[in-house]
C-alpha cells in the first residue's frame, strides 16, 4: 500500500527544517511531492550552538538540562511551524498525510557509548500538526550495538536503482558530517561517515568573518590550500577505519588551523572535506564510477571541484543535474524510513551502521 509521507530533516549544519513529501510503499518511490524549508532564525542558532555544547555532558538520552529544554522547545516550533506552512502553501490538509517522518535535531552522538540524543517533542508536534508522527529513528540501532548513523542509505539505494546506470555509484551528502552510499547493484550497500562536511568550514566562516556558509564556495576560491595540514589531519584514526562508522559534528573541532588568513582557511578546510570524501575510495570492494553529491555542498562549486580533482577519472555530478532535489533528499529519505518504521522494514543494515542484523526503527506518536 503507497503512502502519502512528509519527511522533516534538521541537520548538523543547524540551517532550518527541511520538509518533503514522496508517495511510497518504505521500497520503491511512486512520486515526489513538492517541499519547503523553515530557516532558523540567528537566535535559534545561537540556541542551539548553545545545546551543543551542554550536550556533551548528557549521560542519559531522555535528560534536558538547562538550556536543552528551552532548545528542544524551539526545535518543536520551528518543526511545527514547517509543517503548518508546507501544508498552507500547497493547500493540503492535515488529513492528506498519513505519516510526518520527525528525525529531529542532533546535540549528540556517542554510539561506543550507546547514546544518541535527538532533540524534538514528537507528542507536542503531533498536538500541533494533528498528524501520526514517526521519530527516534537511531534509538534501536544504538541501542543493539550499532552506529546509528547514516539511516539514510536505503533511500540512497531506491534512488539509484532508477538511474540505470552501471555501478558503483556513491552518493555522498555533505552536510555538518559528510557520509556516502555506495551502492553496487542490488546486494551490495555500504555506508558511513567520511569526516566533516560544513560544519569546520561553517564554523571558520562564523567565527572569522560572521557569515553562516562560505556561498558557492567563492571565499574558499580565493585562498591556498595547507596540503601538509590536510595530510596531518587525514593521519586521525578514523580516516583509516573500516566502514561502517559514524561521527559527531564536533569530532573534528579539536584540529586548529593556527593563524591563517581567512581565505586560506576556507580554501584549507573545504579541500579536507572533500580529502576526506576522497579517502574512503581504498576502504570500498570496488572504485566508484560516480559520485553523486547532495546536501548543502552540492552547491559549493569549489569543494566540487575539488573533490573532482581527488577521485581520479570517475564522475561528479550534484544531485540536482539527475533531477534529484538535492536540498530536500534527507528530508525525503525520514519519510521513506517512516513508511519503512511502519511497516517493521529494516532501516540499517551490518553494512551500514554495523549493527549485528537488519534493523527497522522509529517509535510512532498518535494524535
Amino acid at each position: 500500500m503507497m503512502l502519502t509521507t512528509l519527511g522533516l530533516m534538521s541537520g548538523t549544519s543547524l540551517d532550518g527544517v527541511d520538509v518533503a513529501l514522496i508517495e511510497t510503499d518504505g521500497k520503491h518511490l511512486k512520486a515526489f511531492g513538492p517541499s519547503g524549508y523553515r530557516p532558523y532564525s540567528p537566535a535559534e542558532r545561537n540556541l542551539l550552538r548553545q545545546a551543543l555544547s551542554e550536550a556533551v555532558h548528557l549521560q542519559q538520552r531522555d535528560a534536558r538540562p538547562g538550556i536543552l529544554a528551552e532548545a528542544e522547545r524551539a526545535v518543536t516550533r520551528a518543526h511545527a511551524e514547517a509543517v503548518a506552512a508546507f501544508l498552507a502553501q500547497n493547500r493540503m490538509r492535515a488529513e492528506d498525510i498519513d505519516i510526518v517522518g520527525f528525525h529531529g535535531q542532533t546535540v549528540l552522538h556517542r554510539p561506543e557509548r550507546r547514546l544518541t540524543v535527538q532533540i524534538g517533542d514528537a507528542p507536542a508536534l503531533v498536538r500541533a500538526i494533528h498528524i501520526p508522527v514517526m521519530h527516534d529513528f537511531r534509538a534501536a540501532d544504538v541501542e543493539a550495538g550499532g552506529q546509528g548513523a547514516p539511516l539514510v542509505p536505503v533511500y540512497h539505494r531506491a534512488l539509484a536503482h532508477s538511474l540505470e546506470r552501471e555501478g558503483p555509484i556513491v552518493v555522498v551528502n555533505i552536510g555538518g558530517v559528510s557520509n556516502i552510499t555506495y551502492i553496487d547493484g542490488n546486494d551490495t550497500l555500504i555506508a558511513c561517515d567520511t569526516g566533516p562536511g560544513n560544519a569546520l568550514l561553517d564554523d571558520f566562516m562564523y567565527r572569522t568573518m560572521n557569515k553562516a556558509f562560505d556561498a558557492e564556495g567563492k571565499f574558499a576560491a580565493l585562498g591556498k590550500v595547507d596540503e601538509a595540514w590536510i595530510a596531518r589531519a587525514l593521519e586521525l584514526p578514523f580516516f583509516t577505519s573500516p566502514p561502517p562508522k559514524s561521527l559527531d559534528r564536533n569530532d573534528f573541532a579539536v584540529l586548529k588551523l593556527g593563524e591563517v588568513a581567512p581565505a586560506d582557511g576556507a580554501a584549507t578546510l573545504t579541500a579536507f572535506t572533500a580529502a576526506a570524501i576522497a579517502r574512503v575510495i581504498p576502504l570500498l570492494p570496488r572504485r566508484p564510477r560516480s559520485w553523486i553529491v547532495c546536501g548543502g555542498g552540492a552547491r559549493n562549486l569549489t569543494m566540487l571541484r575539488m573533490l573532482r580533482e581527488r577521485v581520479g577519472s570517475a564522475t561528479v555530478e550534484a544531485a540536482e543535474t539527475l533531477g534529484w532535489a538535492s536540498d530536500a533528499i534527507e528530508a525525503q529519505a525520514f519519510g521513506f524510513l517512516a513508511a519503512r518504521g511502519l511497516k517493521g522494514l529494516p532501516l540499517s543494515y551490518p553494512t551500514t551502521t554495523g549493527v549485528p542484523m537488519p534493523m527497522t526503527g522509529g517509535v510512532i506518536a498518535r494524535p
